[in-house]
């Protein structure tokens, strides 16, 4: 089953293209404009840097969790009741 995104388009449909949309405050009109390669390169550049901080996100949340986990453990391991980790851990 295709995931649908919040613009009623699948993923899989959607693409980037190489235009964007200027829209004239002043007068409502809206114009789809061709990207030049600054933008372009600029565009590329963004996802590149969101894709790094998504991925170093994702990573610091893992270790978190297994660190987590880990205190737990060894609480646990101390003779601590699963009620006396929870009251400590949150």
């Amino acid at each position: 089953m295709p995931l649908k995104t919040g613009y009623g388009i699948t993923k899989k449909e959607h693409r980037m293209t190489d235009t964007k949309v200027v829209v004239n405050c002043t007068t409502g009109e809206t114009s789809i404009v061709t990207l030049d390669s600054e933008e372009i390169a600029q565009r590329e550049a963004d996802a590149l840097a969101f894709s790094a901080a998504e991925t170093a996100r994702l990573e610091a949340e893992e270790a978190a969790t297994a660190a987590k986990a880990s205190a737990q453990s060894k609480l646990a391991a101390l003779g601590l009741t699963t009620e006396e980790i929870a009251a400590l851990t949150r």
